[in-house]
């Protein structure tokens, strides 16, 4: 039997697979740091968010999509903060059952999704991982100064606004997973919908300049609507209630709660929406709502910042009331 193939070195990795997506401030990844000048009157805004196989996606998920899904979530946030993507550094450690061909098929995912998103490579690293997969994503973007967005500064009576649909993305996992019976009477077209965006987020970048203009404060869902709801509104003796009945669910959602009711749920707090939860003043709504729909993404008022101070209030279809302890995903 012959030896395998000795495996590129990190050098010819980065010239065969990434300089390509390299933006101009990446000096075509040839140099040891990256360049980059906010426009003039901007402020520089940064996040960083890692997925690792079997935490954050599946390790058999196609490279492609969790190219797509690393480099999403990030812009998510830099979405919900009213900033525009400038570029981003990647972290890649490769556990050591890796090939060409699936770095390759990353690769082009990758850079379909860059080129889509505005956000090219501006530079990294690649290492090999002692355990699972890790990708990690360090995104750059601008708002004008003095113009980001904040995550805790709702006020009493503001509405709160949600992008999209929900639940679709832990739906999704739960399809892939196929533990449950419910996802078996599912039609084709509903389980891959809830495939899709479980594995592809959707970051709402055309949402960015409407938050600058409307928004008191927001974040993207990405641990639970829930969850993440009750820490935008930590602290302050704020509180939130919430129509369950109004929220945007997508078709594939209301099939799979038709067979199983109790994944409201999950739809609630299961994560991998990165969708934009915003509080908006009364007097803002309408305008927001509209300019929303204008730039072709839906914008839900769904509640109401209150002043108790709980857990936000959940109002379900039967007229009784829910709150949520533990509303989100926890890392640990």
């Amino acid at each position: 039997m012959s030896a395998p193939a000795p495996r590129a070195s990190e050098e010819a990795l980065i010239a065969r697979y990434f300089a390509p997506l390299a933006g101009p401030g990446g000096l075509a990844l040839a140099d040891d740091a990256a360049q980059l000048s906010p426009s003039p009157g901007h402020d520089l805004v940064l996040t960083a968010d890692a997925i690792v196989a079997g935490v954050h996606y599946l390790a058999d998920d196609p490279p492609a999509s969790i190219a797509r899904k690393a480099l999403g979530v990030n812009l998510s946030d830099l979405a919900a903060k009213g900033a525009t993507p400038r570029g981003f550094l990647l972290t890649l450690a490769l556990q050591d059952d890796w090939t060409e061909a699936w770095l390759a098929e990353f690769a082009r995912g990758l850079g379909q999704a860059s080129t889509a998103l505005g956000c090219p490579l501006l530079g990294g690293d690649t290492v090999r991982a002692a355990g699972a997969t890790l990708v990690g994503v360090t995104a750059l973007g601008e708002v004008p100064a003095g113009g980001m967005v904040p995550r805790m500064a709702a006020q009493v009576g503001d509405r709160i606004c949600v992008s999209g649909t929900i639940g679709d993305g832990a739906l999704g996992l739960r399809v892939l997973q196929g533990v449950d019976t419910w996802t078996a009477r599912l039609n084709e077209e509903a389980r891959a919908h809830l495939i899709d965006r479980y594995r592809h987020p959707r970051p709402r970048l055309a949402l960015a300049p409407i938050l600058r203009r409307h928004a008191r404060a927001a974040m993207d869902v990405s641990d639970g609507l829930a969850g993440d709801l009750a820490k935008m509104l930590r602290g302050g003796g704020r509180g939130a209630w919430v129509s369950v009945p109004i929220l945007p669910l997508s078709e594939a959602a209301h099939a799979a709660l038709r067979e199983a009711p109790g994944l409201i749920d999950t739809i609630l707090t299961g994560g991998d929406d990165y969708e934009i939860l915003c509080a908006v003043p009364p007097d803002r709504v309408d305008d927001a709502l509209a300019e929303a729909g204008a730039a072709g993404v839906s914008l839900s008022a769904i509640g109401v910042v209150t002043a108790d101070g709980d857990a936000p209030a959940f109002t379900m279809s039967d007229g009784t009331e829910r709150r949520f302890a533990a509303g989100s995903f926890s890392h640990f």
